[in-house]
């Protein structure tokens, strides 16, 4: 079921605020943190790789993959900064960034993924619009009519959704290389031709290496937990953002800050919270200004977090043991069919 959600003296826009924001340069470019933080992250991927050949056909390079899934976890959180134009001035240096980090080094669709992640931030957590709580093997809402739709295996993920959640995103990395390859079989232009040759190299230079140094069985098995933990990474990032926040019915009107800041939630952590998390432990800042640079974040939570206080909308932030435990009672909720205990917003 969904949440019903009242909002109070929020104002239909969000002019003040913005001007508050602008006025305090949080939306400049930020073009010597990126040229930093982007040679630092590609330095520690290739090092992972070259880990791969010092160590050589060892067990001990199980190791080394769960390393690079950490790795490929930060490349794709510059490759979510460069599809929110949050790294250069221009969207067609973005565009280069996101197709470099995404499609060459990640094996993932830039073009697919851009598009889609924006559906989110128009309409986060809002049925039939958010892409993110769309028909899955995770269910955001429990009816009758869906309850009916749902028989054998599917009813008993619902029921136990709670309890493999963190499993199921061992599957979130293959997932994504399956939804790149699909969206680009189902595209017919220019682009699509470039993100199929990238995908078609990375995929060839990852399997090349990995079964050059390591015998099958060992390649198999580093492949496996490579790709696994690299899912589990990604999914534990997004996971705390959103899910256990009220979900919105289809036609729901409300203003843009409201949308933003209900249906989200920032994780405390400082620093090291926006290391593991790639900046989106500031969710709430992120959604009110998509093309924030990283590291402008939170810079702009205070000035944000009194904004909500002025107008009366709730503001939440969590820990991350927190936020996982409300997105877990949440799903469990859903998934036994009872009403899930409204957030606390």
């Amino acid at each position: 079921m969904t949440m019903t959600t009242t909002t109070g003296k929020a104002p239909s826009e969000f002019r003040v605020l913005s001007e508050q924001i602008r006025g305090a340069g949080l939306l400049d470019r930020r073009p010597w943190y990126y040229a930093a933080k982007i040679t630092l992250t590609i330095l520690g991927f290739a090092v992972g790789w070259a880990a791969l050949f010092v160590v050589g056909n060892s067990w001990a390079t199980l190791g080394v993959a769960s390393f690079l899934a950490l790795m490929f976890a930060q490349v794709v959180f510059l490759g979510h900064d460069a599809g929110h134009q949050q790294i250069f001035a221009s969207r067609q240096w973005n565009r280069i960034v996101g197709l470099t980090v995404a499609n060459a080094l990640t094996g993932l669709s830039f073009g697919w993924w851009v598009p889609k992640h924006n559906a989110h931030h128009a309409y986060p957590n809002q049925l039939e619009r958010d892409p993110d709580i769309g028909p899955g093997a995770i269910a955001f809402t429990f009816t009758a009519e869906m309850a009916e739709r749902r028989r054998g295996a599917a009813r008993l993920l619902a029921r136990w959704q709670a309890w493999l959640f963190f499993p199921l995103l061992l599957l979130e990395g293959a997932g994504l290389h399956i939804s790149s390859v699909d969206s680009l079989v189902r595209r017919h232009d220019r682009s699509a031709a470039v993100e199929g040759a990238l995908l078609a190299g990375n995929a060839a230079l990852y399997l090349t290496a990995v079964f050059w140094v390591l015998s099958p069985l060992r390649a198999v098995a580093f492949i496996a937990l490579q790709q696994s933990l690299f899912g589990l990474y990604l999914g534990c990032s997004f996971a705390p953002n959103h899910k256990g926040m009220p979900i919105l019915e289809r036609d729901t009107k409300m203003t843009y800050v409201q949308r933003q800041v209900i249906t989200a939630r920032n994780i405390r952590g400082g620093r090291i919270a926006t290391f593991v998390f790639g900046g989106l432990n500031y969710q709430i800042e992120h959604h009110l200004f998509p093309s924030m640079p990283r590291p402008n974040l939170h810079r702009a939570q205070g000035i944000v977090r009194t904004y909500c206080a002025e107008h009366d909308l709730a503001y939440c932030e969590d820990s991350v043991v927190g936020s996982y435990r409300k997105a877990l009672s949440f799903l469990g909720a859903v998934g036994a069919g009872r009403e899930p205990v409204p957030a606390t917003i």
